[in-house]
């Protein structure tokens, strides 16, 4: 058992994270954001909300959201079925519409048909594949210097470390064990430590981790093992986009 708004706000505040720039990026109100945070579940509309948006909430700070889902149901769902509430603007039942009305949709809904079906035939009479190429419309010759010069995407890279054993103290810098730090401390047993390439923009982790064995990684969602984890001894780790291994000795 965790606390599940305290673990979400230890992430965001390790990630210097703010509510504006969350809301965005999960299309979740701030209010709600903060709601999951306090444990006030009482302010969202009913509880199938609350698991879609704890859901959301983990996997955007880098934490596993089905792990949230499983302790909330285990504190809070008492084994009733999960009805969604319906909005307060729609409780009320709808009037029922005019024979003017209608009969004026049912017009515009057959215009609309017959506008579709139209342009249907237009397009199937007019086109082929014998249509001329309008220089700066319709060239291969532009469309093949489009994709030449299309930037590649960069691939995203997502670390978590999880104390699933016991307590483990960390030590996580960028780059090199001289690099910028970006944790150190004891990751408590039951807690997620993640790492993302937002809004770090990492291309390597160093990290030494006092019991190795207490760990379990994932990177980009696949467990990996942790080099010398089951000797049970210190190891000082370089993480990459694609890999864990003991890093190399210092110079």
């Amino acid at each position: 058992m965790f606390e599940i708004g305290n673990s979400l706000r230890e992430a965001r505040l390790r990630q210097q994270l703010d509510f504006p720039e969350l809301e965005q990026q999960t299309k979740i109100r701030a209010k709600y954001l903060k709601a999951l945070e306090a444990e006030d579940f009482d302010v969202l509309p009913a509880p199938t909300y609350v698991k879609g948006f704890l859901r959301n909430y983990a996997d955007a700070l880098g934490l596993e959201g089905q792990l949230y889902v499983d302790e909330y149901n285990s504190r809070f769902v008492t084994g009733e079925e999960d009805v969604p509430l319906r909005p307060r603007d729609y409780q009320r039942r709808p009037q029922p519409l005019g024979p003017r009305f209608e009969a004026r949709a049912v017009l515009l809904a057959v215009g609309g048909i017959a506008v579709v079906v139209a342009l249907v035939i237009g397009g199937w009479k007019w086109g082929s594949s014998n249509s001329p190429q309008v220089q700066g419309v319709n060239s291969p010759t532009q469309t093949i210097a489009k994709k030449r010069h299309k930037k590649p995407a960069r691939p995203m890279a997502r670390l978590v470390l999880t104390a699933t054993n016991g307590d483990c103290w960390l030590n996580v810098r960028a780059g090199s064990a001289a690099g910028p730090q970006k944790f150190i401390g004891t990751l408590a047993q039951g807690h997620q430590l993640p790492f993302t390439s937002r809004p770090y923009l990492f291309r390597r982790l160093w990290f030494t981790a006092s019991k190795p064995q207490n760990l379990v990684a994932k990177l980009n969602g696949r467990i990996v093992v942790i080099p010398g984890a089951a000797k049970g001894k210190p190891e000082q780790l370089l993480v990459t986009p694609t890999s864990i291994r003991k890093a190399p000795p210092a110079i």
